[in-house]
């Protein structure tokens, strides 16, 4: 690709796939909703995009399309880059900066679902360390360089995937590693919970400071993959026998992400939780501007980053229009 060398250290691993543009997948119907509408989005040339979990599932779908598009496209795969692991994370992203090449979009899409209760090499919960503090320390990392890539009329982009898990999700401030009553399911709803409010928080930030850097959350909705694994034998059963009519494909499941990173419908435009390429309201306690702060301090002292927002806070809440 012109203008863009491709990675050739081990933490990284570029795909391209030629194609003038992408169309959205004609498919079944999927569940929560219908299959995407057919769309086709204009060439990406000379942008980047790194996409965690990108060799499995979502994500391998989401690389897929985004390179399609003509972007050079680096999928963070665990091996190189263990988004459980903080000494990892910032390898991977030194690595990355090593190599001088823009960040056009972030997609935070790598995560477990309900697995038995342990916990990652820095001590952490494992759906909090991976699922959330992984991908809150990686952003991080990755601001100054999405900041230089992104201009006005052309922003970079954070796209972070969360799931509809996160409306029963509750966030324990006071024991986020669940160390007192551990549940699978309330784990995940809580990593999950935890990426909303995280991202309507880093919006707040890059809005109020001017850069041409957005964040939205995508809802890829219910779909078939390995992710289910660690699930109750019932729930696995049903998913075994009628996850052909009920559950989305991978590639259904992408295209949500696909649509937050490259739409132009969304050029500017952040604190979006987007569901079938639509804008959704979240639950309620996500608009909360001080859970929002409280949670982000919280995460800055845990992944050990400053907490570099001083005093500046988003003006309004992220909303959506009726």
């Amino acid at each position: 690709m012109a203008g863009v060398p491709a990675p050739q250290t081990a933490g990284v691993s570029a795909r391209r796939l030629g194609s003038a543009g992408t169309r959205a997948p004609p498919g079944r119907r999927g569940a929560r909703g219908s299959a995407p509408r057919p769309e086709v989005f204009s060439p990406q040339p000379d942008r980047v995009a790194i996409v965690t979990g990108g060799t499995d599932g979502i994500g391998y779908s989401t690389a897929k399309y985004l390179a399609r598009l003509g972007m050079h496209v680096i999928i963070v795969e665990f091996l190189y880059c263990d988004l459980a692991s903080m000494q990892s994370i910032r390898q991977f992203v030194q690595k990355f900066q090593r190599k001088r090449i823009p960040l056009h979009v972030l997609v935070n899409n790598a995560g477990v679902m309900m697995v038995p209760q342990r916990k990652t090499v820095d001590g952490f919960e494992e759906h909090l360390g991976l699922n959330y503090l992984g991908h809150f320390l990686l952003t991080n990392l990755l601001l100054d360089t999405l900041r230089d890539s992104g201009c006005p009329g052309r922003s970079a982009r954070v796209v972070t995937v969360s799931s509809a898990t996160h409306y029963v999700g509750e966030l324990n401030l006071a024991d986020l590693q669940g160390s007192r009553s551990y549940s699978p399911h309330g784990a995940y709803a809580q990593s999950k919970l935890a990426l909303v409010l995280f991202t309507y928080h880093l919006q707040g930030l890059l809005a109020a400071q001017g850069s041409p850097v957005t964040a939205n959350v995508a809802d890829p909705g219910v779909v078939d993959t390995d992710l289910y694994k660690h699930v109750f034998w019932p729930t696995r059963l049903v998913k075994k026998l009628f996850g052909r009519w009920f559950f989305k494909t991978p590639e259904e499941g992408a295209w949500t992400s696909v649509y937050a990173a490259v739409a132009p419908a969304l050029e500017g435009v952040g604190g979006r939780y987007l569901y079938n390429e639509k804008e959704t309201r979240s639950l309620a306690v996500t608009y909360d501007l001080k859970l929002q702060r409280q949670l982000w301090a919280r995460s800055c002292q845990m992944t050990g980053i400053p907490d570099g927002t001083g005093g500046v806070f988003p003006a309004s809440l992220p909303r959506r229009e009726e």
